[in-house]
């Protein structure tokens, strides 16, 4: 996995987070970022091919300016508990999924997209409809669905963790509650047993403690 593909932090001095405003993104106690990027700029290189002999008549322009708009003001993020996207060049489209909803990631490329060094991460959800999420012109995109497939790979082991954590708990706490049980039905075995002890000895105060029986004169 490249250099360039990954950042533990955005950095201005990179080529795929250069400029990135991130002022957006609203990270919960604990969470850090994995990677972020935009669009990779070659991916506006069907646009300038489309627009640019249109620019004769101004209808290429504009096509190029939306293309550039876009890519600008489009980020990805992943994070150690989810994956963001925010796109919109007026407004603001921002979509969050955490690692507990990924049922599916995939990657795919076009043919010029490939010969660039660009593609997409198409994200499904479990429940979902088709891909909920997609990481749209990418660099590197096989590297990035493997940061997320090890992230999503780390959130299961905590949380098998802390399952099996929370399961040796709960064996600690029956085996006390046993224990208890035990200790409280021995004392109420004694406390029986007692009472019946005490019983005999009031049915009969006169008996002799030498075992023999008085007979009453004849």
């Amino acid at each position: 996995m490249s250099d360039s593909a990954l950042q533990d932090e955005p950095t201005t001095s990179s080529e795929n987070t250069a400029g990135l405003d991130l002022g957006w993104l609203s990270l919960e106690d604990g969470e850090e970022i994995r990677w972020a990027s935009t669009p990779h700029k070659y991916s506006i290189v069907p646009a300038l091919v489309v627009g640019l002999p249109l620019s004769v008549v101004l209808i290429g322009i504009p096509l190029i300016a939306a293309s550039y708009l876009q890519y600008t003001n489009t980020n990805y993020v992943v994070t150690n508990k989810g994956l963001y996207s925010k796109r919109g060049i007026l407004s603001r489209d921002v979509q969050q999924i955490g690692f507990d909803k990924v049922q599916n990631i995939s990657y795919s490329q076009s043919a010029i997209g490939s010969s660039l060094g660009y593609g997409s991460v198409d994200v499904s959800t479990a429940g979902g409809s088709g891909v909920e999420l997609q990481f749209r012109s990418i660099l590197n995109p096989a590297a990035v669905q493997e940061l997320i497939s090890k992230e999503i790979d780390k959130r299961q082991q905590r949380d098998s963790a802390g399952t099996a954590e929370t399961d040796d708990v709960l064996d600690q706490i029956l085996v006390e509650l046993r224990a208890i049980r035990s200790a409280v039905a021995d004392d109420e075995e004694q406390v029986t047993n007692g009472s019946s002890s005490s019983a005999d000895a009031e049915a009969s105060p006169n008996r002799p403690s030498d075992g023999t029986v008085d007979h009453p004169d004849e």
